[in-house]
């Protein structure tokens, strides 16, 4: 099952401090470089699960551009990847939480330098790209960024030509109102809380069926350690989180969309794609960095 992925590929730069960071302090932490990008680590968790992903970017003309993609490579991920001779390749800065008493990092702080994937364009996007394709999955941060929006429209747009099925992870940059206006040209719209009140008003995930009216298929929405709610026109249903400690969450929102689609794809039903969805992000905060070991 091939799965086309439209995203950024780059690299996390992963800070877990052994104590709160405090003004003009030196704080001891671990320091890890990892391989990074939404689309990517989404990419690499649908090769994990299965799936026959293609990664569509735009990297630097450098060493850790390089070495993303070799990555990727080794995890079974094809690639489409333009090269730009001027930006460095996405770099994000992760933050964690320190420790807490149960030994694990809560909640992260992530610094963003997109870089070349900003300027990912509609001419990156290989003429063939959807040809044999199951499904296509675009990460937000592409619509997010006006300089990428272009090419994230035109996917949107040449999937629903072509009649390949779509998903879209808004991410938090994503303007609500654009957002909201491409509803038709995704079958799965794939929120967290704070997405999902950006794009209705409301935390609760019952507002997500405003969205399912607006002409998206269905929505899948993270709750975090709640598990996830779907709602389509069957109504809401919610799916328990897998247990799990909670070592790194980088990632788990990617690895969620990972699971769900690959669950979707293979001909799953809503609420059996979200438990797919809810095990793979147990899975991911289970460990440090946000791809499959």
């Amino acid at each position: 099952m091939t799965v086309i992925v439209v995203g950024d590929l780059g690299i996390d730069v992963l800070v877990a401090p052994a104590a709160p960071p405090a003004p003009g302090a030196d704080v001891s932490a671990r320091i890890r470089r990892t391989p990074g990008g939404a689309g990517a680590n989404t990419a690499a968790w649908l090769a994990h699960f299965g799936a026959a992903p293609t990664l569509v970017a735009r990297v630097g003309d450098d060493q850790p551009g390089r070495d993303a993609v070799a990555e990727l490579a080794a995890a079974g991920v094809r690639t489409a990847v333009a090269v730009d001779p001027d930006l460095p390749t996405c770099t994000v800065l992760v933050l964690l939480d320190p420790p807490s008493t149960a030994g694990g990092h809560g909640e992260r702080t992530m610094y963003s330098d997109r870089g070349a994937a900003g300027r990912l364009s509609p001419a990156d996007l290989p003429g063939d790209l959807l040809a044999g394709a199951a499904h296509l999955h675009l990460s937000g941060y592409v619509l997010a960024d006006p300089s990428s929006r272009e090419a994230g429209l035109a996917v949107l747009a040449a999937a629903r030509a072509a009649g390949v099925s779509t998903s879209l992870d808004p991410q938090p940059a994503t303007d609500p109102a654009l957002l909201r206006g491409v509803l038709d040209r995704v079958d799965l719209l794939l929120p967290n809380l704070d997405e999902l009140e950006a794009l209705t008003g409301s935390r609760d995930p019952g507002s997500a069926w405003a969205l399912v009216e607006g002409g998206a298929g269905a929505v899948a929405v993270t709750l975090g350690a709640e598990g996830a709610v779907w709602v389509d026109f069957h109504g809401p249903q919610h799916v328990a989180a897998a247990p799990t400690r909670v070592v790194d969450p980088t990632g788990a929102g990617d690895a969620f969309d990972a699971g769900v689609i690959a669950a979707r794809v293979d001909g799953a039903d809503g609420p059996r794609a979200a438990a797919a969805g809810c095990a793979a992000a147990a899975i991911a905060v289970g460990r440090h960095g946000a791809r499959p070991g």
